[in-house]
């Protein structure tokens, strides 16, 4: 998978080839190509899809679906043309958005919460010089919060993650396995991860990351479009929210169906289904959410603009959230960084 810190030159490389628009006419699309991750920070997606709310939303309109491990390599899809919309954490979505000058734009939330720092038994905030933590790809969401915690701590990273504490980049399932073997000390991860590090790894939770932001609430999940293709496309945008809306509003009205249900897409996703423990502990630490959180991004682009990961500048334009109050009937915040 390429990181983050190669991202800007394949997003340049594949800018005119993957926002260039489409020979499809203006109107609802024919085909909705739309990419997220098979975590439970996902859950919205993950139900919608697999509960065929998204599919029945979009109407005539076909869905076609991809699933990734991380924000950066499903960035790479969406300018690669892959797809056409994607989930990701607000890490990706800035760096793309700064890197491409506002080809794509972000057009509701999804998730808040959902990311913890895991560890050994022992390890603590005293004793972390030494030791070696993962988190899911470089550049990502949670990448960016480890990073910015250790900074926190004293300890500074290079862009490979050496340092007097090492990070590593590697999918989350390779994580669990080498955190039972004793492989790495510990790791940054989305949920479900976070929770099977806790109950089938043994781990401990060091950060809970809702206890670094005020009122415990985070952007986890962004839904970014390109921008070609909202203007090409509103009325197949607009679908999509309403999707989302609609299997969130069944997310939280039966969280316990709704468990079973993404339960089941993620065994069908991965091939292997959460445990009842894990299920239930990680649906516990997410919030569904359609606010963006946008203050909270406007945060996390100054940690990866600090960091290095991304080159320092201007977010005005990333949301456009017009069809989000639409659909929603009611104001929701851009933090100023909206395109109207």
């Amino acid at each position: 998978m390429l990181t983050a810190l190669r991202i800007p030159l394949l997003v340049t490389t594949l800018l005119v080839a993957g926002c260039g628009g489409s020979d499809e006419p203006p109107g609802p699309a024919s085909t909705l190509r739309l990419g997220y991750f098979a975590n439970v920070t996902h859950a919205g997606p993950v139900y919608g899809v697999a509960e065929g709310i998204f599919q029945a939303g979009l109407g005539s309109t076909e869905l076609k679906t991809q699933t990734f491990n991380a924000g950066p390599a499903a960035i790479e899809a969406l300018f690669a043309g892959a797809v056409d919309a994607v989930y990701v954490g607000p890490g990706p979505a800035i760096n793309a958005f700064i890197r491409t000058k506002g080809a794509v734009v972000v057009v509701a939330g999804a998730t808040s919460g959902g990311a913890s720092l895991v560890v050994r038994p022992g390890v603590t905030e005293a004793n972390l010089e030494g030791k070696k933590l993962a988190d899911p790809q470089t550049g990502g969401t949670q990448d960016v919060a480890l990073r910015t915690y250790l900074k926190g701590k004293g300890f500074t990273n290079d862009a490979q993650g050496a340092g007097e504490v090492t990070i590593v980049a590697q999918d989350n399932a390779q994580t669990l396995d080498r955190f039972r073997s004793g492989d790495i000390d510990g790791a940054w991860v989305p949920e479900p991860w976070a929770s099977r590090l806790v109950i089938e790894g043994g781990g401990t939770v060091l950060v809970d990351e809702r206890s670094l932001w005020t009122g415990g609430r985070f952007v986890t999940t962004n839904l970014l479009v390109k921008q070609s293709f909202l203007e090409r496309h509103p009325e197949t945008v607009r679908a999509l929210i309403e999707a989302q809306v609609s299997a969130d509003k069944q997310i939280t009205a039966d969280p316990a169906k709704a468990r079973d249900a993404v339960n089941a897409a993620l065994k069908e996703l991965t091939g292997k289904a959460l445990t009842a423990a894990v299920i239930e502990r990680a649906f516990q630490q997410i919030e569904i959410t359609e606010d963006p959180l946008a203050g909270t991004l406007k945060v996390a682009a100054e940690h990866a603009f600090d960091l290095g990961l991304v080159k320092r500048g201007d977010l005005k334009g990333i949301y456009d959230l017009r069809l989000l109050r639409e659909v929603l009937g009611k104001p929701v915040d851009d933090a100023g960084l909206g395109r109207g």
